[in-house]
Order: C-alpha cells, then structure tokens, then sequence
C-alpha cells in the first residue's frame, strides 16, 4: 500500500487488521501463482462462458436495438471493473467485494456479501454445467438421454475442481491455454464476420413491438447477465503477483477484452443471420459460421471452443469458490473449516470439494424433475451477484467522500466519484431488470444466511459488533450497578 493511501483500520473482527488476515500474494505461506496474463484470463475465462454463444438468440426478439442497450450495459461494466480496481489498489487481499464491504461498513455487511457471492459462485457453476453439456452433446449421446447427460455434466464439474486441487499455477495455465482457444473463434466472428454482414439480415430495428426504452430495458436485463465475474481478480487477488499493481489493470483489461469480443459477435452474429433464422437458432454463431464459410464443419468448431470455454469458465468459478468463504473464514464471517489448506500451494480444498459437491446437487436435481426451479435458480445467482458488486460501489463511494478528497487530486476525485456513481446506478439497474419474482426469492435466499452469522457469533461469544472484553469492575458494587453491561456494544 502506498504511503499516501489510508492504512486500513482493524474493523469490527478479531483477526486483525486486513493486511494481515488476508496476506497478498508476495506475503510468506502463499504461492504468488498469477501474473497479469493469468490474472487476466482469470477474469475472461470467467465472464465468457458458454452464455456467449447463445446470447445472440436471447437478443433477437427485440431486434438490433438490443446493441444499444448492450452498449449501456457495457458501460456500467466498466464503470464497475474500474471501482474493482480502484479498490483492489487499497485493499489488494483475497475476498475483492467481501473485503471492500465488511473494511467500509462492518461484519454484518461484510458477511452478507460474502454469503450472497458464494451462492453466485456455485450455483453458476451448475448453470454453466448445464449449458456446457448441450455443446458436448453435439459429439457425444446424440440422443441426450438424462442419465448420459447427467454424467456429462458432473464430469464437466469435477474435472475442473481436480486442476483446481493440484495448486493454483496449474489453475492459471488452464485459465490462459482455455482463453486463448475460446478467443479464436470469438475473435474471427468479431473481425471477419463484419466483412459479411448484409443490411437485409438485421430486420426491424425494434422487433419487440414496444416502446424504444422498454425494449432497451428489457434486452438490457439479458445482457447483463454476460459480465457477472468481472471481479474474480479482485476475488483471488492473494494468489496474485504484486496484486496492488496486477489486479486493477487485469480486471479493466479482461473487461475490456470481453466487451469488445461480445459488442462486435453479437452484431456480426445479427448481420450474417437472418433475423427469423435467428429468432429460432439455439446454435447463433455456429450458424453465422458456417453462412461465412458455407457447410457445416466450421458448426463442429464453434461447438469446440463452446467446450473449452464452458471448461475455462468452471476452472475459473470453481477457485472463485473456495477464495470467497476462505478470506471471510479469516476473519470468523464463515465457518473455519473453509480455512483449511492442502499442500505446499495452501489449495483450499475444502471450499473446492464442498461447493463442487453443491453445484453436483443442483445439477442433478435441474436434470430428474425441477428444471423450472432450475431456471429460477440461474436467476438468483444473477441478482446474488449484483448484491456485492453494489457494495462495493457503496465501498467506493464511502471511501471518496471520507477520505478521497484529501488524498486525491481533484481530477481524480471527480472521475472516481463519477464512475462510483455509473457503477452503485448500474447495480440498481440490474436489480430493477432482475424482475419482481426474482428480487423476491433472491431476497429470501440472501436473508436466510442470519441464522448461520447468529451462529457464527454464537462461537465467537460476541454481541453485536464487540471485539474486546469489558474491564472488569472495580467493586463489587459497580458490577451491581450495572447487571447488564455485557450487552453494551462498543463501536
């Protein structure tokens, strides 16, 4: 941390201060296992998916309107990929959107992040699984039967939490091998597919019927969707060489680097397929491929690189997972048992095994009789998401307005205040997008993490926020002066 940036305080835990509880990656007992190009395809191999390529289908209905509310959409992902990274830069330890808020707002706010995150993590983890195996199906049981397909899907969930197992260098080789294979087909639909676009193939600008910012609103609530993970970064930032220095500018490029990859797809995708074709494809730039290149192998490839990027996404969450409820572990905001390390590398085997095995569940559960729950489900880890990141907005924000100006240059003040406010708008934006019924179940699940903090201070023996015992009384007639003094809570 720089001399000229604020030391942060303890906080309410009784760990320590944070620096200490949640060493970077330079620090002793910790393998620095990513530079910036892991740290980078951490955060793209994370973002891209499997969603990417059928994203192009989900926008159609409302036509190439769509592209704008993409562009917004964009927007206040960078707007949030640069508070990340502004953050990351004070506070550069594991946990990103867990640490930012229990430093600015205390446990309680700390802990439901932290909760709310990990439920991101896995149970994305089982949609990306899911999805995955609809593009392995393409070579493989054909005939999708349930049980073949259940056994797909696990595989696709446990292979990556095996790498994930055997330290976190093999986790960053697979991140930039697994990158750089999904980008090349990406990156050709990107640059050469604009080459062939034909005016004829977008159809009606606004297809949905409604007005232009009803439709830009709802498309926006689809595309959105595509930039949940662009904090990993910050999130495994203790496994990060110089994190103060690496993580900021792998979270603003893996964001960048993901914008460009989905704005130019997307509208080379809406240019080289005709938009009835498009309505009904569930197979978009497969399709735009093999218009380009005519035939269909160039459909094998896409699928191809579909499965090296679900594989990249999973190797990516699946670290994502453990980091999360080890850095809150830390601090006594989630059970100790996620502290547990293995090996010379500290693996958190763990937070690994046991999100792995949730994600299985769910998985298994979406493919036997609950698919609707499912679907819902793959919602919630949407809104879950967006919860921390508008903590960390309101992180940013608190910070700026206490100690920002002091300590920044008013250039620099402004543009963090302005972007501060883009990202805390865009959160709230995308809950508002989520829908009613969404909003509602995210809250109930989110909520339903109390009863696991009462237990946690339970352990600790703590009321409230109190950190340090009372002295003692001197008399036996000031502790009859006060009979209930434990239960005063020192802020």
């Amino acid at each position: 941390m720089s001399p000229s940036e604020p030391t942060p305080s303890p906080g309410p835990s009784t760990a320590g201060p944070l620096p200490d509880a949640l060493p970077d990656g330079d620090a002793p007992g910790r393998r620095s296992a990513f530079g910036l190009p892991a740290a980078t395809a951490l955060v793209v191999g994370s973002v891209i998916g499997t969603g990417v390529f059928a994203l192009p289908s989900a926008l159609a209905p409302y036509g190439p309107i769509a592209l704008v509310a993409f562009v917004v959409v964009t927007v206040g992902a960078i707007a949030l990929a640069l508070t990340f990274g502004s953050l990351s830069g004070r506070l550069p330890g594991s946990g990103g959107p867990y640490v930012y808020a229990r430093e600015a707002f205390g446990e309680f706010a700390g802990f439901l992040t932290a909760w709310s995150y990990w439920i991101t993590a896995w149970a994305g983890n089982a949609a990306i699984a899911v999805a995955w195996v609809g593009y392995v199906e393409v070579f493989v049981d054909k005939g999708h039967h349930t049980a073949g397909s259940i056994a797909i899907a696990l595989a696709g969930l446990w292979l990556p939490a095996v790498v994930n197992l055997t330290g976190a260098r093999n986790v960053g080789a697979v991140q930039v091998i697994t990158t750089m294979l999904k980008f090349v087909p990406l990156l050709f639909l990107a640059t050469i597919g604009l080459l062939f676009m034909k005016s004829g193939n977008f159809g009606s600008f606004n297809a949905s019927g409604g007005s232009a910012l009803g439709a830009i609103s709802a498309a926006a609530a689809i595309a959105l969707f595509s930039y949940i993970g662009l904090e990993t970064a910050s999130v495994a930032a203790g496994r990060v060489r110089d994190p103060q220095r690496n993580v900021p500018r792998a979270t603003v490029y893996g964001t960048l680097a993901c914008a460009v990859i989905y704005l130019l797809g997307t509208l080379a995708v809406f240019g080289t397929v005709a938009h009835h074709s498009l309505l009904t494809s569930t197979a978009p730039f497969t399709d735009a491929v093999n218009n380009i290149v005519g035939g269909t192998w160039a459909g094998n490839a896409v699928a191809l690189a579909a499965i090296v990027s679900g594989l990249g996404a999973l190797n990516g969450w699946t670290l994502i997972c453990a980091e999360m409820p080890m850095a809150a572990a830390r601090d006594g905001l989630f059970p100790s048992v996620f502290t547990r390390t293995v090996g010379t590398g500290k693996v958190p085997a763990f937070g690994i095994v046991s999100s792995t095995a949730l994600a299985s569940v769910l998985t298994v559960v979406s493919y036997t009789r609950f698919t609707s729950v499912f679907t819902e489900i793959v919602l919630l880890s949407v809104l879950t998401a967006v919860v921390p990141y508008l903590f960390s907005a309101a992180a940013q924000l608190f910070w700026l307005l206490v100690r920002g100006r002091s300590q920044l240059t008013v250039a620099r003040f402004a543009r963090d205040l302005v972007v501060g406010v883009l990202a805390l708008a865009f959160c709230y934006w995308s809950i508002q997008g989520s829908g009613y019924q969404t909003v509602y179940y995210g809250l109930f699940v989110i909520l339903l993490g109390i009863p696991v903090y009462v237990w946690l201070k339970r352990e600790r023996g703590e009321y409230g926020e109190a950190t340090a015992s009372r002295p003692e009384p001197a008399t036996a007639h000031a502790a009859d002066a006060e009979p209930d003094a434990e239960l005063h809570v020192r802020h």
